[in-house]
């Protein structure tokens, strides 16, 4: 039988680091362990690079009743970038210490691809084929991974119903009205989408000591100003909105939706897993203006980081234009929709079921994710995805930290946890 500790570990010891913006130490080594362990349970891999070193690797694992649809299994193989002078152990090690494996990728998302590298190590039999992709640069904007897939391979994945990846599955420790309590445990059924845009303001040029009314410079800051102050309406989507009664009914919680802000105050710390989703979101984050102090510049750009709800992107854009007003406009740095998938259906209850199978009071809920992951380049293929990498983990371990955070780790029960919670899900659904 193949470790899932010892698979997981070794995958962190590659050096898979993504700088972002092309800048990549590069996935290859990786692809090729991965490649190896598959070869090694009989399944064949290939290797495909989108650019030198930026590898991903797809199989495909039959199943024993082929009249099913297959299910896409999806995971990155980089990493964001680790300063080793900051860490507690090296980032690249792969230590086991104190119950925990720690380096960059233990939770995202290193442990989920040796999971199912375990799984199929150790002969897993799927009810159903396998479509599997471990993809290169999602850390970054996935055009050397999911996304050039998506567009140069599509066949491969032609006739996949559903997709599994990061993020969800994982315990959250939640207190009931009552002083119990409950394990939730939040499977990602929606994403917001992302808009990154670049808005130009343009004005006159001129001397700094004179008086200009078409300071291109002032026209930015008045925009960003009104941006920035909007409260942007709650807007419940159908994984919200199942998220906040059940959640509510687990924790003996009243939930009002007319009332969601109220809502969230009464659940708690279980609100963090959902306040980031009633609402779109669009924040101010880079700016650029001028060349000289003593000179007005005729034109003054920032970036904002949209993040918008599945069903609500006319009215975002609509209000977004409106709120920069006349002397300032927009363009996509990038721009990928929001994804959603059924959350009543045979997918959602057979990941319940699995769950449930290794923690009888499990609690599974709908989520909806702030960010993004690669599902956003699978979706439009017309594969449902779901945010499903089955991790337990103790009360008082900082899940929401570890993701890009210093010290990150995993534990080493929850690993195995989430194994034989995947092999459950694979062999039944």
């Amino acid at each position: 039988m193949a470790d899932v500790v010892e698979l997981c570990a070794q995958l962190v010891r590659f050096d898979t680091t993504n700088r972002g913006h092309g800048d990549s130490e590069g996935e290859r080594e990786a692809a090729e362990f991965v490649a190896g362990v598959l070869s090694e349970a009989g399944i064949e891999p290939k290797i495909l690079e989108s650019a030198p070193r930026r590898a991903n690797v797809l199989a495909r694992v039959p199943g024993t009743d082929p009249a099913l649809p297959p299910l896409l299994i999806q995971g990155h193989l980089d990493v964001v970038p680790a300063d080793p002078v900051d860490w507690s152990v090296h980032p690249f090690s792969g230590e086991v210490r104190d119950g925990f494996l720690w380096g960059r990728g233990t939770v995202d998302m290193k442990d989920f691809c040796a999971m199912v590298l375990s799984l199929l190590s150790d002969g897993l039999r799927p009810r159903r084929e396998l479509v599997l992709a471990f993809v290169a640069d999602e850390e970054d904007r996935g055009e050397w991974g999911a996304h050039w897939l998506a567009a140069e391979h599509r066949e491969f994945f032609d006739g996949c119903a559903a997709a599994i990846s990061e993020t969800g599955g994982y315990t959250y420790h939640a207190p009931a009205a009552d002083g119990r309590t409950v394990r939730l445990y939040p499977v990602g059924t929606a994403e917001r989408g992302t808009a990154h845009m670049r808005v130009t303001a343009r004005g006159r040029a001129g001397h700094g000591s004179r008086r200009n009314d078409d300071n291109a410079v002032v026209h930015l800051v008045d925009a960003l100003h009104r941006i920035a102050a909007h409260r942007w309406p709650v807007h419940l989507t159908p994984t919200v909105e199942a998220f906040l009664r059940r959640a509510g009914e687990a924790l003996g919680v009243s939930v009002d939706l007319s009332d969601v802000d109220g809502t969230l105050a009464r659940l708690g710390p279980a609100a963090a897993l959902v306040e980031n989703a009633v609402r779109n979101s669009c924040t101010p984050t880079m700016l650029d203006a001028g060349y000289k102090v003593n000179v007005i510049p005729s034109v003054a750009q920032a970036q904002l980081d949209t993040r918008v709800l599945p069903g609500s992107e006319e009215d975002l854009f609509a209000t977004i234009d409106s709120l920069l007003g006349p002397h300032v406009e927009r363009e996509f740095v990038a721009h990928q929709p929001p994804v959603q998938a059924p959350v009543d259906s045979p997918w959602f209850e057979a990941m319940a079921a699995a769950l449930r199978a290794e923690d009888p009071e499990a609690v599974v809920v709908p989520f909806c994710m702030g960010g993004g992951t690669d599902a956003k380049a699978f979706s439009p293929l017309g594969i449902n995805c779901y945010g499903f990498a089955p991790l337990w983990v103790p009360e008082g371990y900082p899940y929401n930290a570890m993701a890009h955070g210093v010290d990150e780790r995993v534990p080493v029960e929850g690993l195995r946890f989430g194994k034989r919670v995947l092999g459950h899900l694979l062999s039944s659904v």
